[in-house]
């Protein structure tokens, strides 16, 4: 996908991106190739690719969505999708990316920096650990390539407010995830909002992302400790 195709596709949703917008975009892609030469952040680097594969389909779940103004915690951001596309394109959003391992948490913070994002805050911490002082703090959760969706519920479980969205991204439609999910959201008060689809435009690979609400408070004893989480998923 070339740069022009991915405004087009925006435009196409109701997205118009700004010079200055267009500008943070090739300087985020310029880091990660520069960066991705010392340091693995993603085995994406292609501009074509990265446009599609990372920047477009970061933003997919957003098309139709009300984010303005929206409290947004992206859990496991690594190389910053979808935290980072989000924040350029939705400047009065306000987005915490959350990433344990430290030299891809300075990665983020001189993004941050480098394309001027006031919007963006970078927190190197695991979720886990972070949820206990940032209780139904936030208005959304994402997280992209992260986990299974059992797994990421329980991590997200404290930090979205009641009525909060987790919005998981998948590559597609992982039924067998969201039957291993059915547990962990009757313990957790989740339920599944809706699946929004979409497609890559070049190999038209289905992409699914998964809307869970968080109906009421969740009992303190969640999140466990990650060991446990992976060990014994609920």
């Amino acid at each position: 996908m070339k740069k022009e195709e991915f405004y087009n596709l925006l435009e196409q949703n109701n997205i118009f991106l700004n010079e200055m917008q267009k500008k943070q975009f090739d300087l985020y892609l310029f880091n990660i190739q520069e960066t991705n030469k010392v340091m693995n952040l993603t085995s994406i680097t292609e501009s074509e690719e990265v446009y599609e594969k990372h920047f477009y389909d970061s933003l997919l779940f957003s098309f139709g969505e009300n984010l303005d103004n929206k409290n947004v915690l992206d859990v496991g951001s690594g190389a910053g999708f979808p935290g980072i596309p989000l924040a350029i394109v939705y400047p009065k959003m306000k987005i915490t990316l959350l990433e344990p391992i430290g030299k891809r948490a300075n990665f983020l913070s001189r993004i941050k920096d480098e394309l001027k994002l006031e919007n963006v805050e970078v927190i190197c911490a695991r979720c886990e650990d972070f949820s206990s002082s940032h209780i139904e703090e936030y208005d959304i959760v994402t997280a992209r390539a992260v986990s299974k969706l059992n797994i990421l519920l329980e991590l997200a479980c404290q930090v979205i407010k009641i009525g909060g969205k987790f919005i998981a991204l998948k590559g597609k439609i992982a039924e067998e995830e969201i039957e291993e999910s059915k547990r962990a959201m009757e313990i957790l008060n989740y339920k599944i909002e809706k699946i929004k689809m979409g497609v890559l435009p070049s190999d038209e690979s289905k992409r699914a992302n998964v809307f869970c609400i968080k109906m009421k408070r969740v009992n303190t004893k969640y999140p466990r400790i990650y060991s446990k989480i992976k060990s014994r998923p609920l």
